[in-house]
């Protein structure tokens, strides 16, 4: 059983598309999904969801059938989903929402088609209907992710290096990934954590950050105790139980 594993997306999708992913899980497993600035568009149990951009933590459990459960998806960059859907991505925020009432004309089809494929080819019918819809990732908003996962970044200092102001910077964000600005800075906060903490130490890495109080300075946050505070509300779990096994994903 492979627990989860991710795939590169096909070159023409490289630019929306994060990745590819599979994820099985035995009866009454339960996983713990954060916060991680994207949208997936998921087959689950049988039925096609579009997973809007969460703000806190989402437990789920395996059903209780003998055999594992299977989940396949496509997970879409920050900055791609407004275009990709055809909607604005706050309308889906915190929700899964059946791929047939944001698709109508296409969902049907498509999920009759992926009840009838195997697992290779259901990521690939995913693929080629994202790159049938021919979208386009926002540019500022992509350039916005990127510098706002830089340590000491503010939302003033972004918008004016883009050339926009905190109000336009606000509402392309909203639109295309789900939630604005300050959410995506706090999600990509945590993710420097995530990756600080996941590194594995190298013989010339005798100054990488080591304790919680040098994580939490290196990620961007202001003290240990404000760390401990955003990895409680993003999680769900303190930070000593989150980063035993917390891991890096594709976003």
């Amino acid at each position: 059983m492979t627990p989860y594993r991710e795939l590169a997306p096909p070159a023409g999708l490289l630019p929306v598309v994060a990745c590819l992913w599979e994820h099985e899980a035995p009866p009454g497993h339960e996983q713990r999904i954060i916060p991680d600035g994207c949208v997936d568009l998921i087959r689950l149990d049988g039925e096609l969801v579009v997973v809007g951009a969460d703000t806190g933590p989402v437990v789920s459990t395996a059903g209780v059938a003998p055999a594992p459960s299977r989940t396949s998806g496509i997970r879409l960059r920050p900055g791609a989903a407004g275009a990709v859907l055809g909607i604005p991505a706050s309308e889906v925020r915190d929700q899964r929402v059946p791929l047939t009432e944001v698709w109508p004309d296409v969902g049907p089809a498509l999920a009759d088609a992926l009840d009838a494929a195997d697992p290779a080819g259901r990521l690939d019918l995913l693929a080629r209907t994202v790159l049938h819809r021919k979208a386009q990732r926002d540019g500022l908003v992509a350039a916005a992710a990127r510098r706002l996962g830089e340590p000491g970044a503010r939302i003033s200092g972004v918008a004016g290096d883009l050339g926009v102001s905190e109000r336009h910077l606000h509402r392309r964000t909203v639109d295309a990934v789900g939630y604005g600005p300050k959410m995506l800075g706090r999600v990509a906060r945590l993710r420097r954590l995530i990756g600080l903490s996941s590194a594995r130490p190298t013989p010339h890495s005798s100054g990488a950050p080591r304790t919680l109080a040098d994580r939490a300075a290196a990620s961007g946050y202001a003290s240990q105790a404000h760390m401990s505070d955003e990895v409680r509300r993003l999680t769900g779990l303190t930070p000593v139980r989150f980063l035993e096994d917390a891991m890096l994903t594709a976003a």
